[in-house]
C-alpha cells in the first residue's frame, strides 16, 4: 500500500497516545455536582495553570499541579505520568490543549472532585509522513490543596489520520461491557469503495503505564467489504481496554481508537 504502511513500533500506543494528555479521567456525575459557572477560584485557577502549562509544554509547570502521591486507574504515578508526557511531547511538537469544566462537588476542606471533557491536537512529523491526532478525553479528578492527587478514565477517543485523504469512520462499538460479554465491533469506511484497495486490522490493548509505548506487531487483512467486522469478548474480570481500528488505502491512514470498560 505504499507509503502508508505501518510497522509495528508506529502502532505502539497509536491508540493510547492521548493517555499522555494528562492522563486525564471521567466520572458518571453526581446528583451533587454543581455547574461549572459555581466552580471556586481555587478549582479554575488549578485547570488553567494545567491547560496553560501544557500549551507551552512546560513539563515543570505541569507537574507542579500533580501531588507526589499521585494515583490513576491506568497504573501511572507521579514519575511515570512525568516520563510519558515527556515523550509524548518528543513526538507531537505540536500540540494544542482545551480544557473545559463539566461540575464540580466539594470533598473536605480544600478538596474538590471535578468533571473535566480535555480535546487535544497535534502532529507529529516523520521522514515519509504527517501524523494528525485529535483526541477527547472526558475526565474525573480528586483536587486537594490545588494539586491532582486521583483520576480515573472512563472514556476516551482519539483519532490519528495521515496522507491526503484519509478514510471517514464510523465506529460501532459499546463503551461499557460486562465481564466475559460477546460485543461487536464494526468499523464502516463511510466513502465508497469503488474499485480502490482497503487493508485495515483491529488492535485490542491493555490500559496501563506499562502498555502505554509497548510496540505492537501487526498484521493486516485486506478488506473485502467497506470495513471491519469483529465479535469479541470481554476479559472475565473487570478492566479497561484501548481497541482500535486501522484503516489504509491508497490515499491515506486512519487509526481510530475508544476506551471500553469493563464493569
Amino acid at each position: 500500500m505504499g507509503q502508508f504502511g505501518v510497522d509495528g513500533a508506529s502502532m505502539g500506543r497509536l491508540g493510547g497516545l492521548t493517555g499522555a494528555v494528562w492522563a486525564l479521567a471521567f466520572g458518571v456525575g453526581s446528583a451533587l455536582a454543581a455547574p461549572a459557572n459555581t466552580a471556586p477560584a481555587a478549582v479554575r485557577q488549578t485547570l488553567d495553570r494545567i491547560e496553560t502549562a501544557a500549551n507551552a509544554q512546560d513539563l515543570d509547570a505541569v507537574m507542579a499541579a500533580y501531588d507526589s502521591t499521585f494515583t490513576s486507574d491506568t497504573g501511572f504515578d507521579h514519575g511515570q505520568l512525568r516520563q510519558t508526557l515527556a515523550t509524548f511531547w518528543q513526538q507531537y511538537s505540536t500540540l494544542t490543549y482545551d480544557v473545559e469544566l463539566l461540575n464540580w462537588e466539594a470533598a473536605g476542606p480544600g478538596a474538590y472532585t471535578i468533571e473535566t471533557r480535555t480535546r487535544v491536537n497535534g502532529v507529529q512529523t516523520l521522514p515519509d509522513r504527517r501524523l494528525n491526532l485529535e483526541a477527547d478525553v472526558t475526565s474525573r479528578q480528586r483536587l486537594e490543596n490545588g494539586q491532582i492527587v486521583r483520576q480515573d478514565t472512563l472514556a476516551e477517543t482519539s483519532r490519528i489520520t495521515s496522507g491526503t485523504n484519509p478514510p471517514t469512520l464510523q465506529t460501532l462499538l459499546p463503551s461499557r461491557l460486562s465481564p466475559g460479554q460477546s460485543f461487536a465491533f464494526d468499523t464502516i469506511v463511510v466513502e465508497p469503495v469503488e474499485g480502490r484497495s482497503l487493508m485495515g486490522v483491529a488492535v485490542d490493548e491493555g490500559v496501563t503505564a506499562t502498555d502505554f509505548f509497548e510496540p505492537r506487531p501487526v498484521v493486516f487483512d485486506v478488506l473485502s467489504a467497506g470495513g471491519l467486522y469483529k465479535v469479541g469478548t470481554a476479559p472475565a474480570r473487570p478492566d479497561q481496554r484501548w481497541i482500535s481500528a486501522v484503516i489504509i488505502r491508497e490515499d491515506g491512514l486512519v487509526v481510530e481508537t475508544r476506551r471500553v470498560s469493563v464493569e
